[in-house]
């Protein structure tokens, strides 16, 4: 059957399937981050993080920019983490699932220039809120 652009295809809970995506995946790297054994200071900043993602998949209308600006916290929240990075893969997956913003028709090399700015600044923001360890 051929449905639309933009028709948005149900699965059999009625639940979009961009949303069901996205809940599995943070729950995933949820579990993921409570088997780590060890600590990282910032992870409390990641947790906040995943559960505003579920809160807004739940909510059935999530703002693209809030998670947009939820998964660059997540990342810098993390950091270079391997064990967790096939997960976090995934949740990025599941927000690009959502598709761009309207109307941000910038050059593909643009993007990439603006988004690493935007973990940059995200980054930097996670260290200012954390308080220092020494």
């Amino acid at each position: 059957m051929l449905r639309s652009v933009g028709q948005k295809r149900l699965t059999g809970s009625g639940e979009d399937p961009r949303v069901a995506e996205l809940r599995m995946a943070v729950s995933r790297l949820r579990r993921e981050l409570a088997g780590l054994p060890t600590e990282f200071p910032d992870r409390p900043i990641a947790e906040d993080e995943l559960a505003a993602l579920d809160a807004m998949a739940v909510s059935g209308v999530p703002e693209i920019p809030r998670m947009r600006r939820s998964l660059l916290l997540i990342a810098g929240a993390i950091g270079s983490v391997s064990a967790v990075a096939a997960a976090l893969r995934e949740v990025r997956n599941a927000v690009d699932l959502f598709g761009e913003r309207a109307g941000d028709t910038a050059h593909p090399v643009r993007q990439r220039r603006m988004s690493l700015r935007a973990v940059a600044a995200a980054t930097a923001d996670v260290r200012e809120s954390t308080p220092s360890l020494a």
